[in-house]
């Protein structure tokens, strides 16, 4: 027994490998598409996206306004929206509980940013939804952000770019967050009916009520490779309609095939091709 318990002793305050706890965590990951192990740092220099298989990482509204805008030239609006709770919701924790923690959490007040840039030289007004904050939901914040920006460019001229990347309507705001769908596509129709430009970009993913209202509602569409666009989740509607659907359905591509996206623009492109797209509306 004594030699069990010596044994037992000598396992248990063994050192670990120096090799193993040199390596930081985090240095490496593998890609969900290919399987590729990739070195992190490589993956972010690449515009998060993977250098073996294109793989198009999902990334925040902060990363995103870095890629698009020329340096130092965003200037953000509307940032003093906050979102009350009038439905007094309650889920795992209570809504505004919900909301402390996801601003801790990615250090952004909701989940959206907007304000006026330039993108190679063009002036225009951009907002980006935040897929780290509550999957880029829209409630009455994002909402109303999304108008203001929409009626901001309509009175200056400006060109308006949105980059979906949402979840769907928040649901603990139930109704109120519906009615935004409403409201942001009233505010496109008058800036088509004024005659601007409105560039929506579609990213992974852009679903729910996103889609079904101001996310499909532009001049131009333009989406990224592979994204997941469509209200329902296929999952949803293979058991809902109790079929089989087709290979690659509600992704970029086969959306482009049958006319709901115009082009399918690799991130490394997206900046040049929105500055084209400026230039060819004449803004």
């Amino acid at each position: 027994m004594s030699q069990i318990a010596t044994q037992t002793e000598q396992k248990s305050t063994a050192k670990p490998n120096k090799s193993r706890r040199g390596i930081p965590e985090g240095l490496w990951l593998r890609c969900p598409s290919c399987s590729t192990m990739i070195y992190r740092r490589q993956m972010e220099a690449n515009m998060h996206v993977c250098p073996e298989c294109s793989h198009h990482y999902r990334i925040s509204a902060k990363q995103r306004i870095e890629q698009l805008t020329d340096a130092d030239t965003f200037v953000p609006m509307f940032t003093e929206l906050r979102a009350g709770d009038p439905l007094n919701f309650v889920d795992l924790k209570k809504y505004p509980d919900r909301i402390v923690a996801e601003q801790k959490k990615t250090g952004q007040m909701e989940g959206c940013q907007a304000g006026s840039c330039f993108i190679k030289g063009r002036p225009a007004m951009l907002a980006c939804l935040d897929l780290t904050f509550m999957m880029g939901s829209m409630g009455s914040v994002v909402g109303e952000m999304l108008t203001r920006a929409i009626e901001h460019a309509t009175a200056e001229g400006l060109p308006l770019i949105i980059v979906s990347c949402s979840g769907g309507a928040r649901m603990q705001e139930a109704g109120l967050s519906l009615m935004q769908m409403a409201k942001t596509s009233a505010a496109l129709g008058r800036l088509d009916d004024a005659g601007g430009l409105f560039i929506s970009v579609l990213t992974d993913p852009t679903t729910g009520g996103v889609t079904a209202s101001f996310a499909m509602l532009g001049d131009f569409h333009i989406a990224e490779p592979r994204a997941l666009i469509g209200f329902a989740g296929p999952r949803v509607i293979r058991q809902t309609i109790r079929q089989d659907l087709p290979e690659g359905f509600q992704r970029s591509e086969f959306l482009q095939e049958r006319g709901m996206v115009d082009r399918v623009v690799h991130r490394h492109d997206l900046r040049s091709e929105l500055a084209r797209l400026i230039d060819y509306a004449g803004m």
